[in-house]
């Protein structure tokens, strides 16, 4: 069967047109983010002094802030480094949650 000017002319377009979706990583590639998709929490910068409500506890470590629900949590690292380090064990160290306090996001509405 012998292909007419019409056939291969389309032919020739789907090819070319597949061959730029092929390509199209190639030319412009998708950035790749270190984020998760958590957007929910806030994580602030830094190592602060974090103080429980009851005044029993003193420790450095990071700062967490749900912004759905204006929970504000500490995660004591111990030390000024940004994640908790236990010198004395070979397995990473995990820092359990402390509550902090609370925002009223709600406030912020109403005025």
């Amino acid at each position: 069967m012998k292909l007419s000017l019409f056939d291969r002319v389309a032919l020739a377009l789907a090819t070319a047109f597949l061959g730029l979706i092929a390509l199209r990583p190639l030319i412009t590639p998708e950035v790749a983010q270190a984020q998760t998709a958590q957007d929910h929490l806030f994580i602030e910068p830094g190592i602060h002094m974090l103080l429980s409500p009851d005044r029993t506890r003193q420790t450095q470590g990071k700062i967490v802030v749900d912004l759905t629900t204006g929970n504000i949590w500490g995660f004591p690292t111990s030390r000024d480094t940004p994640y908790p380090i236990d010198s004395a064990k070979p397995q990473p160290g995990t820092s359990l949650p402390m509550y902090l306090g609370k925002f009223d996001l709600n406030g912020m509405r109403s005025q």
